[in-house]
């Protein structure tokens, strides 16, 4: 069973300035629930017993003030007879376990640095995991990307990637899935209509097996990316770990992808979770 798993919500939220300047990205509001928040439940609820989030070197970190319990707060509302509202003010189980690692924003740059820097750190040998911040799947009454993810994989030397189908006309602004057998065999960059494998765009949302784990961890420390090259890119590895022989489930979902990246798809996601 799969019990760890990790979250990248480090960087300064360029897209979504200014008000990230005073709200960290995966803080923003959906609902009345930090974006950030969807993707932790849903992973607590399908058995996840350790999140290692890697958040950006600022002080105060808005994440790990909302998953500490506010001792003040909790005072208060005895205080004032609504300790019915202590079990909503608990954002976290007793159980569960949240680490932080610390990134530096300055530093290399890119989806496998934080993966990486965790599995180094926690000397992780054991399958992950990995679903990045600013981002979810909405299915209240469906099955998760999590539980999605962890039924497709046959034993812990597989890992997993998740495949949100879209329009056909819509695949050159992603990453499109290249398909055969149930397996991933490469990741297409904003490829055009006619070249598009498939409709099946990444999302980011991954298990990854310790095989891959260490081909992250390889990939990062073998290459020396300027600020101006490329971003560290998760995929690299990903795609050098298949062509090693290693097997990449594709995992489907009912569930609708909400992206809060963008002022638009944040406006979206708002507009479903609270409608829906």
């Amino acid at each position: 069973m799969i019990t760890k798993a990790i979250i990248p919500i480090a960087g300064w939220g360029t897209r979504r300035l200014p008000i990230t300047k005073v709200i960290e990205k995966s803080m923003l509001p959906v609902g009345n629930r930090p974006l950030v928040d969807y993707s932790v439940q849903e992973l607590i609820a399908a058995g996840i017993k350790d999140i290692y989030m890697v958040v950006s070197n600022v002080d105060p970190c808005q994440v790990r003030e909302y998953y500490r319990d506010n001792h003040a707060l909790n005072k208060y509302l005895i205080e004032r007879g609504k300790k019915d509202r202590l079990k909503v003010a608990k954002t976290i189980p007793n159980d569960i376990r949240v680490h932080y690692t610390m990134q530096d924003p300055s530093g290399k740059y890119g989806t496998a640095v934080p993966i990486a820097m965790v599995v180094e750190e926690y000397r992780i040998n054991e399958p992950v995991v990995v679903f990045m911040g600013d981002d979810f799947i909405w299915n209240p009454d469906g099955e998760s990307a999590t539980e999605s993810l962890l039924s497709s994989i046959k034993s812990d030397n597989e890992s997993a990637i998740l495949g949100v189908e879209i329009p056909k006309e819509d695949v050159e602004k992603y990453g499109v899935l290249s398909v055969e057998d149930g397996k991933l065999t490469g990741v297409v960059e904003k490829p055009s209509v006619e070249n598009a494998p498939t409709n099946l765009i990444n999302v980011s949302k991954y298990i990854m097996s310790p095989d891959l784990l260490k081909e992250i961890v390889k990939y990062v420390h073998e290459n020396d990316f300027g600020v101006e090259d490329q971003e560290y890119l998760v995929t690299d590895p990903i795609d050098s770990y298949i062509k090693r022989g290693g097997t990449v489930r594709v995992a489907s979902t009912t569930g609708e992808y909400l992206d809060g990246g963008s002022v638009e798809g944040w406006v979206h996601a708002n507009n479903v979770v609270c409608n829906g």
